[in-house]
C-alpha cells in the first residue's frame, strides 16, 4: 500500500502539469512538421506572425497568443537602484494573462504589456529588486542584454509559475520588442515563436487539424515541405516524442510503466492473502458451515468475509501513510520532485478506491468461493478437494514469481542499456571538459580566451554556439551535385569557434581543422563521415559546394560523433565557423589539477563578466549524466520495486512453505524414523516449490524479452538482449525462493520425531 500511495503521488504531480488552466480542455500548441529526404521532424517553433492569422481566418479559432521560442527568450540584468539581478523572462502578444491562468495580483491583465516597454514582474522579482511587493507600479527598472539597454515601466505583479508549470520566467513584456531588434522574426520564413489557440466548443479537432495542414501554404510554405497541427498544450509533456510527424510517446511511458508496477506489486500482495487463505481453508470452512447452519446466508457471509479483508487493507493503509511519510524526502531525491502527501478530495477517494480494490481481490477467494460451500458437507469434514487446492495456490505462486522475475530481467535490462550508455564512444572526449555560458557582455573576448589558455591547468580552450549535448543547430539549402533536391536535406549545423576539434578529441579524417593561420575561415566548413557518405564524395577535402548565392569549401571531415541524445541516431553534420566565439566555452583541464585550474578559471572569468552574472560551470561529463535522468530515475526506482517484489512474494512462499510443512509434519517424522536424512528431507520438501519457480521463468521470459525490447527501441544505440540475462534471473529467483523454503524445510528436517508422532 505504501508503495501504491508513493508512485500515485509522483504520477498525480506528472498527470497534472500545465493542467490548472482554466480552458485547459480547449487549449491547443500549434506544432509544424518540417518533411525532409531523410524523414519528418517536428519543431515546437512557428512564425510570430501565425497566431494572428489563425484568429483572422479560422473559424474554430476562440483566441490565440504567441509568445517567443526558448532560443528568443530574453535574459539579462534588470537593475535598480544601484541592485542587479540576473534574470529570464517571456515575450508574449498583450493577451498574456487572459489566455493563461497565470494569477495576476497587481494590474490590469488587458493592459500590463499592452507596450513594448511595459513589464510584469512575478512577487520574488519584486521582492528582490524591490525589497517588497508594495508600490511597485510605475516604477522604472533598467534591462541590460546582449542586444539591447533599455528602461521598462513596472505595470504587474504576478504569482510565480505554480509547480505544475512548464513555462518557468521572472517577467513578461511586449513581443514587439522581438520583432524590433530581429526583423527576421517579422516574416512567414523565422520561426521565432510558439503558437497557442483556443478552440470553441464542439470543435472535432481532427476536422480542425485536416484544415490547419495545409494553413500556411498562401504564405510561401507549401504543405508538402511544411505542415502544421494542433497537439493538446496540456498533454505536450508527457506525449513530448514524435516519429515522422506523428505524436510516439513520452513521459508518458514511464507514467504507465509504474502505474503498472504499484498494480503488480497489489497484485503480488493480494495473492499472498490469497494463498494463505487458502492454506487455511479448513480452519475457515468449519466456521462457515456452523454459521451456515445457523441461518446465515451466502450474501451475509460474501459480505462478511470481504469486510474483514478490506477492514484489514485499511488498517495496512493506515501503517502505509507512516511509512510513505517516512520514505517521501528520499523519494522526492530520487525522482527530483517536491512531492507533498496531501489528502485533498481526488487523493483521498483514489486511495480509498485502491483499498476497496485490494480489499476484494484479497478476500475474493474467501468470499466467493469457501461461502458457497454446502454446510452438512462442511462439518461432515467434506472439505475442499486437496488437488484442486493444490492447483490454486501453485497457480498463484507462479503468477508471483512470474511478476518477480519479470521486474528482475527488466531492471537488468535497463541497468545494462544505462552502462552502456556511460561508456559508449561518442566520438569526442567528454572527460576533464569543464563548460560554462559566456555572456556576451563580456569585453575583448580574444583576450578572454587568452588568459584562460595562459593557466598553467588549462590544455585547450573552445567555444561553440548551443550545447554540443542538445543537438539543436540545423541547416538546408546546400547544393553538393547542382541539384536543387539537395537543399531540402538537413545538416546537424553546430557553430564553433577555434580548436573545437582538438579541445573534444575529436578524429580528423581528412583534412584540417579552423586555424588562425587562415583568414577567411567563415566560408570553410567540416564536415562528418555521415555527411560525406550522404554527399557521395570520395574526397571531399577542397569541395567547393553552393549554399544559397555563397560558396563553401570542405576544409576537413571528422569521424563521426553523437550531436545531441543517443535517442537519436547520427546524422549527417557539417562544422560552421565563427570568430566571434559562441557563448558556451570548453575548456580541457590536465587531470589532476581541476581544484587550482578551476579557481583561476573563475577569477578570470570574474575579470570579464558582470557581478550579477556568477561564475556556473559544469564538466560535460556530469552534463551528459544529467541527460539521461530519467532513465536512471526509473533505474534506480526499478532496483527499488523490483526488490520490493521479490520480497512481497517470498514473504507468501515462506508462508505457504511454513503451512506445508505443518501440514506433513508427521510424513516428516515418519520418514527421519525411518532413516531418511536431513538434506533428503529438505529436497524433498523444496523441489516442489523450485518447481514452480522454473515455470514462472519459462512464462516470465518471453514476456520480459517483449516489453524490454520495446523499451530499448527509443535509444538509437542500444544493447542487444543477451541470454545471460534470463539466466541470471533465473539464478537469483531460484536461489532467493530455495533460500525461502530451506530455513523452514531444514527447521522441520531437524526437528525431534518423537514430537511430532507423539499422538500416534
Amino acid at each position: 500500500m505504501a508503495c501504491v500511495v508513493l508512485i500515485y503521488l509522483w504520477v498525480n504531480d506528472e498527470w497534472n502539469m500545465d493542467k490548472f488552466h482554466v480552458n485547459n480542455d480547449r487549449m491547443y500548441k500549434v506544432m509544424q512538421n518540417f518533411r525532409l529526404p531523410q524523414g519528418v521532424s517536428t519543431w515546437e517553433h512557428t512564425p510570430i506572425l501565425l497566431a494572428g492569422a489563425l484568429k483572422e481566418k479560422m473559424p474554430d479559432v476562440e483566441s490565440t497568443l504567441s509568445i517567443c521560442n526558448e532560443e528568443a527568450m530574453p535574459q539579462g540584468v534588470i537593475s535598480f537602484n544601484g541592485k542587479e539581478l540576473r534574470t529570464k523572462g517571456l515575450l508574449a502578444e498583450e493577451g498574456f494573462f487572459d489566455f493563461f491562468s497565470f494569477k495576476l495580483i497587481q494590474g490590469d491583465k488587458n493592459q500590463v504589456i499592452n507596450v513594448k516597454n511595459n513589464v510584469a514582474i512575478s512577487e520574488e522579482l519584486a521582492k528582490n529588486i524591490f525589497g517588497t511587493t508594495n508600490d511597485v507600479i510605475g516604477k522604472t527598472v533598467n534591462w541590460d542584454t546582449p542586444f539591447e539597454n533599455a528602461q521598462f515601466l513596472v505595470t504587474g505583479v504576478f504569482e510565480a509559475p505554480p509547480v505544475n508549470s512548464i513555462p518557468k520566467f521572472d517577467f513578461v513584456t511586449n513581443i514587439d520588442r522581438l520583432l524590433e531588434i530581429d526583423t527576421n522574426s517579422a516574416k512567414w520564413n523565422g520561426d521565432y515563436g510558439q503558437t497557442f489557440i483556443t478552440l470553441k466548443s464542439g470543435t472535432d479537432i481532427n476536422q480542425f487539424n485536416e484544415k490547419l495542414s495545409a494553413f500556411m501554404e498562401p504564405f510561401g510554405r507549401p504543405k508538402e515541405t511544411f505542415s502544421l497541427f494542433a497537439q493538446k498544450f496540456s498533454e505536450k509533456y508527457l506525449h513530448g516524442n514524435y516519429e515522422n510527424g506523428e505524436i510516439a510517446g513520452g513521459r508518458i511511458v514511464y507514467v504507465r510503466i509504474f502505474s503498472i508496477i504499484a498494480l503488480i506489486i497489489l497484485l503480488i500482495a493480494c495473492v499472498n492473502f490469497i494463498n494463505l487463505s487458502t492454506a487455511q481453508a479448513s480452519l475457515k470452512m468449519k466456521e462457515i458451515g456452523v454459521k451456515k447452519t445457523i441461518g446465515a446466508t451466502r450474501k451475509i457471509l460474501i459480505f462478511q468475509l470481504l469486510g474483514e479483508a478490506g477492514l484489514m487493507t485499511l488498517i495496512a493503509l493506515v501503517f502505509a501513510i507512516q511509512v510513505v511519510a517516512l520514505l517521501l524526502p528520499q523519494f522526492n531525491e530520487i525522482t527530483g520532485k517536491n512531492l507533498h502527501l496531501t489528502f485533498d478530495t481526488r487523493s483521498v477517494t483514489v486511495i480509498l478506491l485502491s483499498v476497496v480494490f485490494t480489499g476484494i481481490i484479497a478476500g475474493s477467494y474467501s468470499a466467493f468461493y469457501i461461502s458457497g460451500f454446502n454446510p452438512v458437507s462442511i462439518l461432515k469434514g467434506k472439505l475442499i478437494s486437496a488437488g484442486n487446492e493444490k492447483w490454486l495456490r501453485n497457480g498463484l505462486v507462479v503468477f508471483q514469481f512470474s511478476l518477480s522475475i519479470l521486474f528482475i530481467i527488466g531492471v537488468m535490462v535497463i541497468g545494462k542499456q544505462m552502462e552502456y550508455i556511460q561508456r559508449k564512444n561518442l566520438g569526442f572526449n567528454r572527460e576533464n571538459v569543464l563548460s560554462f555560458q559566456r555572456i556576451n557582455f563580456a569585453e575583448k573576448p580574444e583576450e578572454f580566451i587568452a588568459e584562460l589558455k595562459r593557466i598553467p591547468g588549462v590544455v585547450n580552450v573552445s567555444s561553440m554556439f548551443g550545447d554540443i549535448l542538445d543537438g539543436d543547430n540545423n541547416q538546408s539549402g546546400y547544393s553538393w551535385k547542382g541539384d536543387e533536391a539537395d537543399k531540402d536535406y538537413l545538416f546537424k549545423s553546430p557553430i564553433v569557434g577555434f580548436d573545437i576539434i582538438e579541445c573534444l578529441g575529436m578524429n580528423l579524417l581528412a583534412g584540417r581543422t579552423y586555424s588562425r593561420d587562415f583568414s577567411d575561415e567563415q566560408n570553410k566548413i567540416v564536415i562528418n563521415e555521415s555527411a560525406r557518405k550522404l554527399m557521395g564524395l570520395e574526397n571531399p577535402v577542397g569541395k567547393v559546394i553552393a549554399y544559397g548565392q555563397e560558396q563553401r569549401e570542405i576544409i576537413g571531415v571528422v569521424g563521426d560523433f553523437n550531436y545531441g541524445s543517443m535517442h537519436h541516431r547520427i546524422e549527417p553534420l557539417m562544422f560552421r565557423f565563427t570568430p566571434f566565439y559562441g557563448n558556451n566555452i570548453m575548456v580541457k583541464i590536465k587531470p589532476g589539477t581541476e581544484k587550482n585550474t578551476l579557481e583561476s578559471i573563475e577569477k578570470v572569468y570574474s575579470a570579464f563578466h558582470p557581478a550579477a552574472y556568477p561564475f556556473e560551470p559544469t564538466f560535460l561529463d556530469d552534463d551528459y549524466q544529467r541527460q539521461y535522468a530519467a532513465e536512471n530515475r526509473v533505474s534506480i526506482l526499478s532496483q527499488y520495486f523490483s526488490g520490493l517484489a521479490i520480497l512481497i512474494s517470498c514473504l507468501g512462499l515462506f508462508g505457504l512453505a511454513m503451512f506445508t510443512i505443518e501440514r506433513k509434519r508427521k510424513e516428516i517424522g515418519i520418514r527421519k524414523v525411518l532413516g531418511a536424512s536431513v538434506s533428503g528431507i529438505v529436497s524433498l520438501l523444496s523441489k516442489d516449490f523450485l518447481k514452480l519457480v522454473l515455470i514462472a521463468l519459462a512464462i516470465a521470459s518471453p514476456l520480459a524479452y517483449f516489453f524490454m525490447n520495446k523499451w530499448l527501441q527509443d535509444f538509437a544505440y542500444r544493447i542487444d538482449i543477451q541470454w545471460t540475462v534470463f539466466a541470471l534471473a533465473g539464478l537469483v529467483a531460484v536461489g532467493v525462493a530455495f533460500l525461502t523454503v530451506s530455513f523452514q524445510s531444514v527447521k522441520a528436517a531437524l526437528a525431534n520425531p518423537v514430537k511430532s508422532l507423539r499422538s500416534e
